[in-house]
């Protein structure tokens, strides 16, 4: 007959919260009672918890047990509560002490026969726990590796429940350490080099890397649209450690880290099928919303191949992303909150029949004009750098330059970007990239003269351009001037960069 608590934490998109387990066994029909807005896999847990304790030779209470997770306001969903439950009820109970419970919080699924399974979402719960205080956890040992990361928290690998009882009971047994983890070199990004040709789709990937504007890459099929796209995260700088940490945290909950390497410190690379859901792109589901490509290409890449063949609904969703660089969807229980700020690549087809050449074209200009209208003005007004590709003409190009490789490329874009950052710190302002330097900035503390951006007037007088548009020409021209090492864009830095947004069949 007692009362106990233990820790665990609620996941609502990458935001944790650190969720208290009251256990109370009192007199009464044995009965367990779970209160705190459970979901339906949480109410199974009762069941779970109770085999996993008697099979791993403990006793469960023969009376009536009330089991409280605080906020109980908040929606509560997940396996990942089971072993904090059981640990909770035994030291109600009596079985166990409660002086480890008290600053430990426990995330695992248990099976019936006593083992800890993995959960998803290990890493954002641990950094949840850290800003309440709790300076320990017990995970799963699957999950050890990417519980390490989480510095400030001693963590524990656990096996079975039984090595779980005894270490907080203080015996002499020792629950499994986090092993050094190697760091793996990434991934060799694809070279720049390989691609033939296509000489203005280069350059506007190199300005897409330094500034990290969003691209529109149309042309025939085999022009090299989807090389280009690939060889993009090649060009961008490895994360930042707090970049990691955010990268890896959506990898997390989306359950798509690797054990052998669980932090992402390289951009991901995410390449989406037309056919792709709205619930798969921007993160759906039901109860609790899970990350979708937007989010997993966080710091990274969204690719979206044929993007005309996409439904319009589906790539509109990605426009509150392209602004604000997050997600939020509401559902019933909650709102999941994900970061997004990625660079979207575009690559479509000029029109349904595609030929290698314009001329042999059979499409009408009514079906041109409606495929290329699956892109919607709205989405495009967000698309900074257009480039009409061209059909290759050689299989060789012996007579010319050949093309330069990544790591010549990327030292210029590296350059550029660090001229950016410290321009923008030197002003007080954290902006890493000039894509997402507020465009009231850039009118105003960082205006520059009528005469440079007469040509952008024009376009405004005309409607050729919106305010948006006007905006993100601006950004580009400052990523012209960081490429071509000047201290501000010039007239025709901001010309050239009205002119991606033109370039358009």
């Amino acid at each position: 007959m007692g009362l106990a608590q233990a820790w665990s934490v609620a996941l609502y998109g990458v935001d944790g919260l650190a969720v208290e387990i009251e256990a109370d066994v009192g007199v009464g029909q044995p009965r367990t009672h779970l209160l705190g807005l459970p979901d339906a896999s949480l109410h199974e847990s009762k069941e779970r918890v109770k085999a996993a304790v008697r099979n791993s030779a403990e006793e469960w209470p023969k009376q009536r047990i009330v089991l409280g997770l605080s906020p109980a306001n908040l929606p509560k969903g997940g396996s990942s509560y089971d072993l904090a439950i059981a640990c909770a009820t035994l030291a109600a109970a009596g079985s166990l002490p409660t002086e480890r419970l008290a600053t430990t919080v426990l995330l695992g699924e248990l099976a019936l026969d006593g083992r800890v399974r993995p959960v998803r979402g290990v890493l954002p719960s641990l950094l949840a726990a850290r800003r309440a205080g709790l300076r320990s956890a017990i995970v799963p040992v699957d999950a050890l590796p990417e519980a390490a990361l989480v510095d400030g928290v001693e963590v524990h690998g656990a096996l079975t429940l039984s090595e779980v009882l005894s270490w907080l009971r203080a015996e002499d047994v020792t629950l499994q350490a986090p092993a050094e983890v190697p760091v793996l070199p990434s991934p060799e990004a694809p070279d720049l080099a390989d691609v033939v040709g296509q000489p203005e789709a280069r350059w506007a990937l190199e300005v897409a890397a330094a500034g990290a504007h969003h691209l529109l890459l149309t042309g025939p099929p085999g022009t090299g649209k989807t090389m280009l796209a690939e060889r993009l995260p090649g060009l961008l700088p490895p994360l930042t450690r707090e970049d990691a940490l955010a990268v890896t945290a959506v990898h997390s909950v989306a359950g798509t880290l690797s054990p052998d390497s669980p932090l992402v410190s390289s951009p991901p690379f995410v390449d989406v099928h037309h056919t792709t859901s709205i619930a798969a792109l921007i993160g759906g589901g039901s109860g609790m919303a899970k990350p979708g490509a937007a989010s997993l290409a966080h710091k990274g890449v969204l690719f979206l191949d044929e993007a005309c063949e996409f439904g319009q609904k589906s790539i509109d969703t990605l426009r509150t992303a392209l602004e604000s660089g997050e997600v939020r969807i509401p559902r019933r229980d909650g709102v999941a909150r994900y970061p997004a700020r990625f660079q979207l690549i575009l690559a479509t087809n000029p029109c349904p029949c595609a030929p290698p050449k314009e001329i042999d074209c059979v499409c009408t200009a009514t079906v041109r004009r409606r495929y290329q209208a699956r892109l919607s003005g709205p989405l495009l007004d967000r698309v900074d750098l257009r480039v009409q590709m061209r059909a290759t003409t050689a299989m060789t190009n012996a007579d010319v330059a050949p093309p330069e490789p990544t790591a010549t490329v990327k030292a210029r874009v590296l350059k550029a970007r660090s001229r950016a950052a410290t321009r923008w710190s030197a002003h007080g302002h954290n902006w890493p990239t000039n894509a997402q330097v507020p465009g009231p900035a850039l009118r105003r503390e960082f205006a520059l003269p009528r005469q440079t951006t007469a040509v952008l007037d024009r376009a405004l007088a005309s409607g050729a351009l919106t305010g948006r548009g006007a905006d993100r020409c601006l950004r580009v021209a400052w990523t012209l001037a960081d490429l071509a090492e000047a201290d501000h864009p010039t007239a025709n830095h901001v010309a050239a960069a009205l002119n991606f947004r033109e370039r358009r069949s």
